[in-house]
């Protein structure tokens, strides 16, 4: 049971192939675990973008290592979700040891960034070395563009086969979820100019760490393109893993230990797995005691009954924080540039407005397309919000939506996905604890 990579004790893991099949065995010996030490609270974490096993159990180790000091009383047991999405190497996370550098031009698609794509979309090793070659050479930014663009939906199915078709939507309108992003149908070349602009603002925004670079190009967008592509990809497969995966087995832990607390936490697309979980959960299941979200990379209207720019739609969660005894918690954080800027153009549906400077979550493309990481829960009623010191300060609501702005203590990182990953703080561990009503 005692791994020696990880910070807390006992400590499970649950990996999840990409429809959302768990390791049986790891099943079963977390149920059987659970029973045997009189586990009271269950912390279940899962990971966004992570490209191996270690380093999402470096990110549990670290975050979940206040534990056991902040709930001293607490019988408590820890869960470590494990499926398959994957990292850009060239995204910095604060206090982790980084790959090794790349050379000091702009991206091209480095070793490192090919196996993890490799690793997650097995079977398309052509696709990525040709994706990888245009990168390197960038000819002509017409008619390579538009292969590129066509190389990528090949790469990450568009549209997709398989049970995965389904968790595509964050929204629907009369019945009918949202199809599929702007970057992944439209005109490749403007695609990619849009994201060159994109990139442009975040360096000017100065997200950069001051290192001299030639503004970005098409082919920068074009790299950026790629980038958002996988994550979309990513985020599909997380509502599958969640709902098919983890919110089945949830109900099958309440039967077998029905006295269980769960807490559930997400970071990114993980904190859309989680929250899909809920969708998962058998009738009846009431042993998820409180679900804490990390900069979520999902839209901030998934929870809402109805959308402020479409009345005829809804999130596709719709109803789903009732599925919870206890608050559906969410920290934002406005320096989280994956988030605010990048995330917005990429949501994007096709046909909309063409856009491109100003993408904060302030201007009409962000309140539409944005995040729950960035500015938090929108159109839910009854949502209370707090500043993260007057949060721990408080006594956090027992029920419904909670917006915690975390700018406070996410603020580190550096382009393009700026705090995006700078999660690991002592004061989220205690809003976890402080969401779960653990002591």
């Amino acid at each position: 049971m005692a791994d020696p990579e990880m910070s807390v004790t006992p400590y499970w893991e649950l990996t999840f192939d990409a429809d959302g099949d768990v390791d049986t065995g790891q099943r079963d010996r977390l149920f059987e675990g659970v029973g045997r030490r009189g586990i009271g609270d269950l912390v279940v974490f899962a990971h966004g973008w992570n490209n191996d096993r270690s380093g999402a159990t470096r990110l549990y180790s670290r975050f979940l290592a206040p534990f056991p000091t902040l709930a001293p009383k607490a019988k408590l047991g820890y869960v470590g979700v494990l499926w398959p999405s994957m990292r850009f190497s060239d995204e910095p996370i604060p206090d982790f040891k980084p790959v090794p550098a790349m050379a000091p031009s702009r991206p091209a698609l480095d070793k490192h960034t090919r196996h993890a794509l490799l690793d997650v979309f097995p079977g398309r090793a052509t696709v990525v070395e040709q994706l990888a070659r245009l990168l390197d050479q960038r000819p002509d930014e017409g008619a390579s563009l538009e292969e590129f663009g066509r190389l990528v939906r090949l790469l990450v199915e568009v549209p997709p086969q398989g049970p995965q078709g389904a968790f595509t939507a964050d929204t629907i309108a009369e019945g009918v979820p949202e199809g599929t992003p702007g970057m992944l149908c439209g005109d490749a070349v403007t695609v990619c100019a849009d994201f060159a602009a994109a990139l442009a603002e975040v360096e000017t925004a100065g997200v950069m760490t001051g290192i001299a670079v030639a503004p970005p190009q098409a082919w920068d967008g074009a790299h950026e393109l790629l980038r958002q592509a996988t994550y979309f990809a990513m985020k599909r497969r997380a509502g599958t893993v969640g709902e098919r995966g983890l919110g089945r087995l949830l109900g099958q832990l309440a039967r077998t230990a029905p006295k269980v607390r769960v807490h559930l936490v997400g970071h990114s697309f993980g904190a859309r797995l989680v929250s899909f979980a809920l969708r998962g959960l058998p009738e009846g299941v009431h042993t998820v005691k409180s679900v804490t979200l990390l900069q979520a990379a999902f839209s901030h209207y998934a929870f809402a009954a109805r959308l402020p720019h479409d009345t005829r739609a809804s999130g596709v969660l719709n109803g789903q924080q009732k599925r919870i005894d206890g608050p559906l918690v969410c920290c934002h954080s406005k320096h989280d540039s994956a988030l605010g800027t990048i995330y917005p153009l990429a949501s994007r549906m096709a046909g909309d407005a063409r856009t491109v400077l100003g993408l904060s979550v302030n201007s009409l493309l962000g309140a539409k397309w944005g995040a729950l990481g960035y500015g938090g829960i929108q159109a839910v009623a009854g949502t209370r919000s707090f500043k993260l010191a007057d949060a721990l300060k408080a006594q956090l609501p027992t029920s419904g939506c909670v917006n915690i702005d975390a700018a406070a203590v996410v603020k580190r990182g550096g382009a393009p996905s700026g705090a995006h990953s700078d999660i690991c703080h002592k004061e989220l561990a205690r809003v976890v604890l402080a969401a779960g009503r653990v002591v």
